[in-house]
């Protein structure tokens, strides 16, 4: 089978590259030529651990291709992804489809033969009837089903995340539509996935209410974090009495400043906007977006606080920049919140970052400091500010902070460290919860 994938952003490049991994002879196209020419020179667009290995292993097998012509790899296709952006719409909050909209009218003009088209795009429910509306106007006689097959790839685990899944989720309506997903991921079989088959709407909402939900989950441990600090509580001995409850289970109840990244933010409010076109009630998830973003800009207030109530002049450290660890990805990190209300304060900012700095240089103020290390970003601050729990920040000990840091001074907004050992070290330490 033929697979070909519009888009090379952080899905249509993964599940591109773990398709061929899985056999299947794979073209993914992308409209920009300069992003194109650097995958095929070896260099990814982004950050993902084992995906430079991963491509290059299936570009060498003849199995993994990379181009800018749509028409070809469409017309020799069993099976066509959509896998392009759906930002956040700017004035209204609604996901912009206007990518996905474009690729299917593309993707029409070339179709020969039965071609099943899947939306792998985050999209609101209706959108696949959308695209088989738009395909079948612009080529009355295109033979082809409309399915959809969402991603639930985390940033950091996206490979293991797409060969050793949870579930796979498929909207189809055809037997031929099923039967072709059936056979995309039937290497999934041999490890016993479960693949669960609905209708275009239920398959789409599936994505957005697993999102939400997550959502919801990382807003209330943090207002339960809050809630400790206030009563002498410890958050992380709540997670856990609360996590060993199999009903509820342990994974994302861990405080921190607020959910960001290419997902969450733009999924949640996407969500909210269906139910409001609707007249449904999604007040739960509507609150947790109003309380995330207030929360991103509230961490900025803990380091003022912190600080004596004042950080004018004063040169603080931000550790880590991207959203999560294992990711560049800086979109909607709370690190952009906190940086931007410091900075108004009058702080003099440094900031280091593993992956993200690259791409942090196009989002930050011009006058952050951009280091080359952990200690240089350190080095004769007054403060520091852990944002994202990178792995090399936790080897970091309190002498190592003593002897690069002027003050005394650190806000952990991860709970990366022992108050205890900071203390002792002769450090003002304020962590979430705890």
């Amino acid at each position: 089978m033929k697979i070909t994938v519009i888009g090379t952003g952080y899905v249509g490049l993964v599940s591109g590259a773990c398709f061929s991994e899985f056999g299947f002879d794979v073209t993914c196209i992308d409209k920009d030529p300069a992003k194109i020419q650097k995958i095929n020179q070896g260099e990814m667009p982004i950050y993902e651990p084992g995906l430079a290995e991963l491509v290059a292993r299936n570009v060498k097998a003849g199995r993994l291709h990379f181009d800018l012509d749509l028409g070809a790899a469409v017309a020799a296709a069993d099976a066509v992804f959509i896998a392009v952006g759906t930002p956040t719409r700017r004035g209204d909050g609604h996901a912009d489809l206007s990518f996905v909209y474009a690729a299917a009218e593309d993707i029409a003009k070339h179709l020969s033969g039965y071609t099943v088209v899947v939306t792998k795009s985050t999209v609101p429910v209706g959108t696949g009837r959308d695209v088989a509306g738009i395909i079948a106007k612009t080529n009355p006689d295109a033979k082809f089903d409309i399915a959809s097959n969402p991603e639930f790839l985390r940033e950091g685990a996206a490979i293991s995340d797409f060969m050793r899944p949870d579930r796979v989720v498929v909207g189809a309506e055809t037997d031929a539509a099923r039967d072709v997903m059936r056979a995309l991921y039937q290497p999934l079989f041999l490890i016993e996935t479960p693949i669960l088959f609905t209708n275009l709407e239920t398959s789409e909402l599936i994505k957005y209410a697993s999102n939400a939900f997550l959502a919801v989950k990382i807003s209330y441990i943090n207002q339960m974090a809050d809630l400790c600090e206030k009563v002498g509580a410890n958050v992380h001995d709540v997670a856990k009495g609360m996590g060993l409850d199999k009903r509820i289970g342990n994974k994302f109840l861990h405080p921190g400043p607020g959910y960001g990244g290419s997902c969450f933010p733009k999924d949640t409010l996407a969500l909210v906007k269906t139910a409001e076109q609707q007249s449904s009630d999604l007040s739960i998830v509507d609150a947790v977006v109003g309380y995330n973003q207030a929360r991103k800009t509230a961490m900025a207030d803990r380091v003022i606080a912190a600080m004596g109530g004042s950080v004018a002049g004063a040169k603080i450290a931000i550790l880590g920049l991207a959203f999560k660890p294992e990711t560049d990805d800086m979109r909607d990190s709370p690190s952009l919140d906190i940086i931007d209300a410091l900075t108004k304060a009058g702080a003099v900012l440094r900031a280091y970052d593993p992956k993200a700095m690259d791409e942090a240089r196009h989002l930050l103020p011009q006058d952050v400091t951009f280091c080359d290390s952990a200690t240089d970003c350190l080095n004769g601050t007054d403060a520091a500010v852990i944002v994202t729990e990178w792995n090399e920040f936790r080897a970091l000990t309190p002498a190592q902070f003593a002897a690069a840091m002027r003050g005394r001074v650190l806000v952990d907004l991860r709970n990366v460290y022992e108050p205890g050992a900071m203390q002792d070290a002769g450090f003002t330490y304020l962590s979430i919860g705890r």
